[in-house]
């Protein structure tokens, strides 16, 4: 018999979802069911704060990985959601999958996606991550890695436009060991609101939601920026605009050398 059509979580109720602080999750693959997370500690990585060790930056120069944006977004997902030996289970059921591939046909969810080549297997994917974009914040849902450094690199491209996006959020969820290693820091959910507030986008002359002392704190207290104004880029077209700068410096064959020195730059 087959099943019931999936009831989707429509693009819209994500979307405020997201700008009020809170996520969907799920128990398993196949649970049909969801619920609402609204975390007391929220992991944040201030973009100015990314930490890119020698290894990675090193790996980035090789060009060990050809790096894309939006190519494969729906595999990305099914590899984030895939059994781990230290995770077998998964929040990302099939209904959690099939909502955010509606999102990103809408243009509020991106991949950025590692590919390796070798003899064996040609050309594959080996990392990657996805997460959802919206006013001046880009939440970092999941990464994969399937190769060495990979979720590392799509992490770094993923600063780095979001950077040039002027992006004033990178909201990571929970932090792990993993994420602290990279930047990644922790706040309470109250500041993280303010984040948001902060990084609204609204029409000009408006009053800022949530101005004031506490906001302005919180925003300057995570490293992030002040005011409202234009929307950020979307990223797609902020890492078009990183290829262009890599080419335009002269690394359009190896523009990971062209991001490696960002961060060199600016650590």
């Amino acid at each position: 018999m087959r099943k019931p059509a999936l009831a989707l979580l429509e693009p819209e109720l994500l979307l405020l979802a997201y700008r009020s602080g809170i996520f969907p999750m799920a128990d398993s693959r196949d649970d049909r069911e969801i619920y609402w997370v609204e975390p007391r500690r929220r992991a944040i990585l201030p973009l100015d704060g990314f930490r890119c060790s020698r290894s990675l930056a090193r790996t980035m120069r090789r060009g060990r990985f050809t790096v894309t944006c939006n190519t494969a977004f729906a595999a990305v997902v099914a590899a984030c959601a895939a059994p781990r030996a230290s995770e077998p289970g998964t929040w990302i059921s099939e209904r959690i999958a099939a909502s955010y591939e509606a999102l990103h046909h809408a243009g509020h969810a991106h991949s950025i996606e590692c590919w390796h080549e070798d003899a064996e297997r040609g050309r594959h994917l080996a990392g990657g991550l996805y997460g959802v974009g919206f006013d001046r914040v880009f939440c970092g849902e999941s990464m994969f890695s399937r190769a060495s450094d990979a979720s590392k690199v799509a992490l770094a491209w993923l600063v780095a436009a979001l950077r040039l996006a002027g992006t004033r959020v990178l909201d990571c969820q929970f932090i792990t060991p993993h994420l602290a290693s990279l930047g990644a820091v922790e706040i309470s959910q109250t500041r993280y609101l303010a984040l948001l507030a902060k990084a609204r986008v609204q029409a000009p002359g408006a009053a800022s939601p949530g101005a004031g002392g506490g906001a302005s704190a919180a925003a300057g207290d995570a490293g992030e920026g002040e005011g409202t104004g234009a929307a950020a880029l979307a990223l797609p077209d902020a890492f078009a605009g990183l290829l262009a700068r890599a080419k335009s410096a002269g690394d359009s064959s190896s523009p990971g050398n062209f991001i490696a020195q960002s961060f060199t730059h600016t650590s």
